[in-house]
């Protein structure tokens, strides 16, 4: 401990010439030999000590210290800010104010702290907003301080490298390209391949209709999109309701069963700069076989088309992918915002004047980032789209004044149109596209959504520091009552064309808006679209004493049925 004193001071006496006495002269200035003897007696003693059971107890009280300071020192954020928030735990944040899923401690937050609050999940802040002008700040007028999603670090590689999780140039590049991949005229190019996975369900829905048994409707769902999935994203056609083996619905069904045990969680949230690295970089091995599945399965479809004939190729969502794969972008950033485009009422009409230079790419899509595309399109699909058809058909029949009405609506279209096409779904069913948005209103699947701040800023007079992550609380905006009179009655009627001008803006997201809004609206519209015109043009839905009124929801990520949709299906 004191090994750093000369060794002459602590081992031996000074000797003097003979004659003299053994002391050194008082006017050196040193203390007595005999003083610094017993000093180096006493701090041995103390050497001892301390290299005993004190060492121990000191570090020990130390680290309590630095511990108990670092499990509260990031919960001062949002008081600073002057931002309400339900008071952390240590380590934790407000986890435990989430275990009954996020969906009701959104309301709840929203109920208790109002349009403008926060919370703490581990050491992160979340800033909650359901104010319809400062959403709009944040998603449109001040976007470019606001491009990002937050990322956890967590994400599988396929996901990371998708344009959800894309940050910054990269991000707007690869949506540039995309951009094309989701016009009307490529996806009525998939409108039949869509169909196809339809008749699959209509041929299992049969069976329930012939029977008169009740059955779990979202089950079937659930198999149906992830045939869509497979066949439009994928380029593998399957029928997983008859082939439950097959390996691509396996391991979809091993991906959304993938989840971090409670324990992890909890040291993720609380040591996040330890445990985050530590997470990427340890083995994983279910991890890695479902990445590689996915990457094998895509490099494969993608070495067999590049070796066809362009007339050969199947015309699905990879194949448009790739054909973008080196497209330059003639859309300007302003102008990605699909969701605006989607909404407005002039759904099927091009415009040229908001064409632009064409944008080259810094290097073409890569296959990791083909891959990550095809993954976006299974989780909207799987997840999304299952959850919405799944909603959808609890409301018309618990409603089925209101599914009469669309019976009717539905019927005069399949005279019209033996081969809908998407234009015809677009602008030729304007009931069932008000069942379907007030749906989304009443159970938004993606019901909250994040953009992180680039810089410090101030959004309405509120400031917002660098890093903050803003969270856009989807499901307690589409229940205010202050936009939505009634907010817990299915009512159609609100989106009439009339009632829509009406609506205040940013108040209806479903799915988002501004340049980051959800890339795959028109995508995912179509296919819930499409599947109930062909499912009501056969069946009627019917509730039953199975049926659960109202629906206990789930909300851990999107939100959906916790106990699914039992209803009986009456062939037309």
């Amino acid at each position: 401990m004191f090994s750093w004193l000369p060794v002459p001071f602590s081992t031996h006496r000074t000797r003097f010439p003979q004659g003299q006495q053994d002391q050194p002269p008082l006017s050196s200035g040193r203390p007595p030999l005999w003083g610094l003897r017993g000093m180096m007696e006493a701090l041995g003693f103390l050497k001892l000590e301390v290299n005993g059971p004190m060492v121990t107890v000191a570090l020990s009280v130390v680290l309590l210290a630095l511990l108990k300071w670092y499990s509260t020192s990031a919960f001062s954020r949002l008081e600073k800010l002057g931002i309400r928030h339900p008071k952390p735990s240590p380590f934790i944040g407000n986890l435990t104010f989430f275990r009954q899923g996020f969906w009701e401690s959104q309301m709840e937050l929203r109920k208790l702290y109002g349009p403008l609050c926060g919370y703490y999940l581990g050491r992160r802040m979340f800033i909650v907003i359901s104010e319809p002008d400062m959403i709009k700040q944040v998603l449109v007028e001040n976007f470019s301080n606001f491009t990002n999603r937050m990322a956890s670090g967590l994400e599988f590689k396929s996901v990371a490298d998708s344009v959800l999780f894309l940050r910054d140039k990269r991000w707007e590049e690869v949506r540039g390209a995309l951009m094309s991949v989701f016009s009307p005229e490529k996806l009525n190019k998939m409108v039949p391949l869509i169909s196809q996975a339809c008749d699959l369900l209509l041929a299992h829905l049969k069976r329930y209709g012939d029977s008169g048994d009740a059955f779990d409707i979202q089950r079937c769902y659930c198999c149906y999109t992830t045939d869509v999935v497979a066949s439009v994203a994928f380029g593998t056609p399957v029928d997983s309701q008859q082939a439950p083996e097959d390996p691509f619905v396996k391991h979809c069904k091993r991906f959304f069963e993938f989840c971090i045990p409670r324990p992890i969680l909890v040291l993720l949230l609380s040591f996040p700069f330890i445990m985050v690295p530590l997470a990427r970089i340890l083995p994983n091995k279910k991890r890695d076989e479902l990445n590689g599945f996915f990457n094998k399965l895509i490099r494969n479809v993608i070495a067999l088309r590049d070796q066809q004939a362009a007339e050969e190729r199947r015309r699905d969502f990879l194949q448009m992918v790739l054909d973008a794969r080196h497209s330059a972008s003639p859309v300007d950033v302003q102008d990605f915002d699909i969701v605006r485009d989607v909404f407005s009422f002039t759904k099927c009409k091009p415009n040229p004047s908001r064409q632009h230079q064409p944008r080259a790419m810094a290097r073409p899509l890569t296959v990791d980032e083909i891959v990550g595309q095809a993954f976006i399109f299974l989780i909207a699909g799987y997840e999304i789209v299952t959850n919405t058809l799944s909603f959808a058909t609890y409301l018309l029949a618990t409603h089925p004044d209101c599914q009469e009405k669309l019976l009717r609506e539905v019927d005069l279209f399949k005279e019209k149109h033996a081969a809908p096409e998407f234009c015809s779904l677009e602008e030729g069913l304007p009931y069932l596209d008000m069942v379907i948005a007030e749906t989304l209103r009443m159970y938004p699947p993606a019901f909250r959504f994040t953009r992180e701040a680039a810089q410090d800023c101030e959004v309405l007079g509120q400031q917002i520091p660098a890093g903050a992550v803003l969270e856009v609380a989807v499901g307690a905006l589409h229940h205010d009552p202050e936009h939505w009179p009634s907010p817990e009655t299915f009512d159609p009627e609100r989106f009439t064309a009339e009632a829509r001008r009406q609506h205040r803006p940013f108040t209806y997201l479903p799915f988002g808006a501004g340049p980051r809004s959800c890339l795959g609206v028109r995508l995912g519209l179509l296919e819930v679209k499409l599947t109930l015109l062909h499912v009501l043009h056969k069946f009627r839905f019917q509730a039953c004493p199975e049926t659960q009124v109202p629906l206990q929801l789930e909300s851990t990520s999107a939100l959906g049925p916790k106990n699914g949709v039992y209803i009986k299906i009456v062939p037309r």
